[in-house]
This record gives structure tokens, sequence and C-alpha cells, in this order.
């Protein structure tokens, strides 16, 4: 299996699990990356162009305990001693199931910063509730179909950051979304009519002409 396809099911996968991500698809774009961001854990995958998951650990390593999950192909014994040896807080071996890795995700998040089950997105009066994936507006519950669901925990996610349309539909539904762009413009103006008091002059929902949508931006950015 090529490794771009693997990183496109495990991106799948943590998206519907509601983690966000960045990717590199190379060993010196993750340290870049790394050295510019803050993370609450790394899958890193061993064979990497450029310099090697090893090397990539090892300088992590140097200035970071983050958590950091080993993804391989190799099942010799002595190249998963070498990556606890240089720090490694787990391995996984390929091929593997996608529902485990995030299990194993899902482990370490808990361990290492106590987070429940249950994540709760405030934005004004709208709460959303990860567990049992609903939505409250002023303490009255709000239906939402799957797909609205989706695009509204994304965009509670990343409050106050213009996403464009093909951010919406990478990070909302995934890289095997079959759908038009123009589609995310139907499911804002269906969100609109559910959680706005006025649809057509929207308080969370906000549209920032030519770019894209941000969610709890300033209404005089909405022409």
């Amino acid at each position: 299996m090529r490794t771009k396809k693997i990183s496109d099911i495990i991106i799948k996968y943590l998206v519907i699990n509601g983690f966000e991500y960045q990717l590199a698809t190379n060993g010196f774009e993750g340290l870049e990356l790394f050295a510019k961001n803050h993370y609450h854990l790394i899958l890193l995958d061993i064979m990497m162009p450029g310099i090697d998951g090893f090397d990539v650990l090892e300088r992590i390593r140097e200035v970071s305990d983050v958590p950091v999950i080993m993804l391989t192909a190799k099942h010799e014994e002595v190249d998963r001693l070498k990556g606890f040896a240089n720090g490694a807080d787990d391995y996984v071996i390929k091929p593997f199931s996608p529902r485990e890795l995030i299990g194993r995700i899902k482990v370490f998040m808990k361990r290492v910063y106590h987070e429940a089950d249950e994540i709760i997105l405030t934005v004004g009066e709208l709460k959303l509730y990860s567990s049992r994936r609903s939505v409250e507006k002023s303490g009255k519950s709000i239906v939402l179909t799957g797909t609205e669901y989706k695009l509204l925990h994304i965009l509670m996610r990343h409050k106050g950051q213009v996403l464009t349309r093909n951010q919406l539909i990478e990070l909302a539904f995934g890289v095997d979304y079959e759908g038009f762009d123009r589609n995310i413009d139907s499911y804002v103006k269906r969100l609109r009519s559910k959680i706005e008091i006025d649809p057509k002059a929207p308080e969370y929902l906000i549209t920032k002409y030519g770019v894209g949508y941000i969610f709890g931006g300033n209404a005089d950015d909405n022409s």
C-alpha cells in the first residue's frame, strides 16, 4: 500500500473522530512543521523521504517529550527497540487497523492530557457535544443532519479562522469527498437557517467574500 494512500486513510479517520492534523510528506518538512507549531501527539512513519523517522524522532527528543507513535512496516525487534531507545512511546506495524490506531491515540490523549471522552465546544449561545454528536442553542436542541454536524464541528473548532471551501471539505469530509466545492454554500445556508436568529444577517457563520467562511467572526466583515 502506498504511503500517500495510508496517510489518506489515517486523515479520514482523524477527521471523523474530531482530531485536527497537519501532514508532512518527508522528514525535513516534518521537522520544519514541528519547529513552527505545537502538537499534542505525533504519528511518525519510519520510512520517509529525506531523513527517516528515527532521525526525526531523535531531533524531536532533543527539545520535546511530546508523545510519538511510530508507524512501520518493519517487524524486526531490533527496529522497535531502536525506536523505543530514541524515545518512541508506541509502535504500530503496517498493515494496521485505522480504528486500532485511533484507539491508541485516544488512550495517549487521556493519559497525557487527561482529556475526557466528551468534548464541549462553546461559541456564544451555541454548544456542541462531541460524544453524543448534538448541538444546543440557549439550552434548546438543534436538529442537524450528519453533514451539517460535521461542518459545524469543524467551523466551531476553528473559531475566528477563515476557511476556504476546499479546506472545509478536507477537514469535515476527508479526501474521499466526491461532491462539488460549491455544495458547501448550500450546507452553510442550511446551517444558518438553524443556528442564526436572522440567516440574512448572520452573527455566527460569516462569509468572507472571495475567500471562504469564518465562524464567530465580525459581522461587519459580512457584505
